[in-house]
Order: C-alpha cells, then sequence, then structure tokens
C-alpha cells in the first residue's frame, strides 16, 4: 500500500497539532491530504503551516466523499465524536477517534456496530496507554507479580481550573456544551487506564458527583467513586478541578503486595509470603505481618505525556501492514461506561450496576441539557 491518506476533522489546538505533525513527515508512511473545518478563515493558516497541496473543506459531506483520504482522525469537540465516526466509517473510511469516544455510551455503542459492519480499522487516542509507568504497571499485574488484586485507589485531582478557564466560552462545563464536566473533559485518560491496567472492570459503581461545588457551572466539578469488582474487590476514584495543590496517586493492592505510582515512578512493596497464605499459618500473635521489601521498579524508555504520534503511527501501520492496535477504538466505551456510571448513580442516588442501563442515562441526560444554559 502507498502512503495512507489521512484527513482531520476539527482545526482546534490539538487537531491543528496533529496536522502540522503529519504534514512534517512525523508518521511514517502517510500523508496529510485534507482537513476540514466550519469556520473558512482557517485557509490562510492551512496555506502557510501544511502547504499548498493539503486541501481545506468547510463542509463534511464533501470531505468525506472527496476521495482524497483513505483514513480519518476526528479531533471535534466530544459531543460531535460518535456522529462524524459512523458518517466516516459509510464513506468506507478508517477512523482515529480523540478521546473521550463520545458523550453517552448509548451513542458509541451505535458507533461500534458501524466499526465493525466497515471492516475498517478504529482506533482510540488513548495515547497513555504509551506511558511507559502505566504500560509497566499492566505488565505486573498480568504477570501475577502482585497476585489477586484486592483494592485500587486513584486520586486524580491535579486538574485545577480557575473560574475564567470556565468562562472561556459559552459551551464549556455545560450539559449542552460538553455533556458533562470533570469526567468527561479531563479524566479520560485516567478511567480508560484504571481498567486496562488491571484487566477488569467493575460490576458496579457508587459514586458522589457534585454539581459547581468549587466553580460557577453546571456539572461536576468534584467525584467521589466506589466501586466493586466480580472477584470481591474494591476501589476508589477521587477527582477535582477545584484543588490545589493536587495529587496524582494510584495505589493498588493484592495478595502479594501493594504497588504506588506516584511522581513519575514506581514503588512496589513486595511480601515475602501472601497475605492470604500467611493469615492462615502464623501461629504467633497475631499482629505480625508478612515480611516486606520495598522496591523502586525500574521504567523502561522516555515518559512522555504527549505521545499522540506513537498512537497515530500504531494506527497507520495497522491499517498498511495489519500491526495489532494499541488503543482498539471499541475499547472506547469501557471509560465512559464508567463516567456515565458515577453520573447516573450520583442522579439516582443508588448503585448503578455494569454495564449501565443505557436509556435512563440517556433519559436524564437529555433532562439536564433541555434546561442547560450552554451557548454554543
Amino acid at each position: 500500500m502507498n502512503k495512507v491518506r489521512i484527513g482531520i476533522i476539527g482545526l482546534g489546538f490539538i487537531g491543528c497539532r496533529h496536522a502540522e505533525s503529519i504534514a512534517n513527515g512525523a508518521i511514517t508512511g502517510a500523508e496529510l491530504t485534507a482537513v476540514c473545518d466550519s469556520n473558512p478563515d482557517k485557509e490562510q493558516w492551512v496555506k502557510e503551516n501544511l502547504g499548498e497541496n493539503v486541501r481545506l473543506f468547510t463542509d463534511v459531506d464533501q470531505f468525506l466523499a472527496s476521495n482524497i483520504i483513505d483514513g480519518v482522525m476526528i479531533a471535534t469537540p466530544h459531543p460531535f465524536h460518535t456522529e462524524l465516526a459512523i458518517r466516516a466509517f459509510k464513506h468506507g473510511l478508517h477512523v482515529l477517534v480523540e478521546k473521550p469516544a463520545g458523550v453517552y455510551t448509548k451513542e458509541v455503542r451505535l458507533m461500534n456496530e458501524a466499526a465493525a459492519a466497515s471492516g475498517k480499522v478504529f482506533s482510540m487516542m488513548f495515547n497513555q496507554r504509551l506511558n511507559p509507568l502505566y504500560i509497566k504497571l499492566r505488565d505486573m499485574i498480568a504477570s501475577g507479580e502482585l497476585g489477586e488484586i484486592k483494592r485500587t485507589t486513584w486520586i486524580i485531582t491535579n486538574w485545577f481550573r480557575a473560574q475564567s478557564y470556565y468562562d472561556q466560552a459559552g459551551w464549556r462545563a455545560t450539559w449542552g456544551g460538553e455533556g458533562g464536566g470533570v469526567l468527561i473533559n479531563q479524566d479520560p485518560h485516567q478511567l480508560d487506564l484504571w481498567q486496562w491496567v488491571i484487566g477488569m472492570m467493575p460490576k458496579r459503581v457508587r459514586a458522589f458527583c457534585h454539581f459547581g461545588k468549587h466553580h460557577n457551572i453546571e456539572v461536576e466539578d468534584d467525584v467521589t467513586a466506589y466501586v466493586e469488582y466480580e472477584n470481591g474487590a474494591t476501589g476508589t476514584f477521587v477527582t477535582s478541578t477545584g484543588e490545589a495543590p493536587g495529587t496524582n496517586r494510584l495505589e493498588i493492592n493484592g495478595d502479594r503486595g501493594k504497588v504506588v505510582m506516584e511522581d513519575e515512578k514506581i514503588t512496589f512493596w513486595r511480601l515475602s509470603v501472601p497475605t492470604s497464605e500467611f493469615s492462615l499459618t502464623f501461629k504467633g500473635s497475631g499482629f505480625q505481618q508478612p515480611e516486606c521489601q520495598k522496591i523502586d521498579v525500574p521504567i523502561e524508555g522516555e515518559i512522555n505525556e504527549y505521545n499522540w504520534g506513537g498512537i497515530i503511527q500504531n494506527w497507520v501501520d495497522a491499517i498498511a501492514k495489519g500491526t495489532e492496535l494499541i488503543a482498539p477504538g471499541e475499547e472506547g466505551i469501557k471509560s465512559l461506561m464508567l463516567s456515565n456510571a458515577m453520573l447516573l448513580s450520583t442522579w439516582i442516588d443508588n448503585w448503578v450496576n455494569l454495564p449501565i442501563n443505557e436509556e435512563l442515562f440517556y433519559e436524564q441526560l437529555q433532562a439536564k441539557i433541555q434546561n442547560s444554559k450552554a451557548v454554543v
């Protein structure tokens, strides 16, 4: 196959970054042939930064039917991700979607069905799956080094935002404009990594979302969630845009010890004897615990928070060579399922089983959108 011809929908900050990267030859085996944005004023920017050979479209249908692209990257605001992806699949195009997959799982499920029917390569921009910290954590758990998981705790509160951030645009932090707050705007990567690293989704969720607790906004800016897993393990997820200094600490407790990721390093407290075995066999006073060794886990590779190019390269290689995807698009529904479940649990003030009742969530969300003050 010759170079994969790529088109990008959405020339905001991230769309422009991707466009420049591909146009400058950063992605092997790819060429940027077209971009699409509803703002015709982007024409001069395209000529100056992407070159004369990249065509600008202001109409999505013309862009998708242009026959000058093989794959589409969708970098629009997230409420438009699923609709545009479905339209691209119907035109026989490969698709890479920015996070999150969408606003609610009901629409994302339709996107996944369209992807499967098309037979095209579908990927999500979960670039943090390339972060060697999370790769190492995942390998440790998958290998059984930590034993059976007992508890997961992620405190991710280093998202502080001043009110001025939300005041920049009328759509920001509104139900009508974004469909949510910190969970859908700041946390999609962490919610994806939470289930990807440990290799399982919860069976049910109980969450307490606070709406406009720290800011004058409609949506959630402070969340504490508790989850239960099929194997009996439990977990907590705490996030906020109203705390400073914030914390990013992931702690995973297993039968063979505890691993903590914080400050771009991993520490493993390895037990000499699994807790389950020690508890049954130790005959002392009962206050004793297994001998423990503290280990600073070595990390291979550069810690790059913005490795967008790695996901784009993987997607292009999957199209051209059949390379296995790092972030299959169909998996985007998992992180969204978690955020939808947290919101729904708060709205109905009860536990929510997974998979969630998608119709109920959709009805609740639409009621919020109807009363939203969004200016789109």
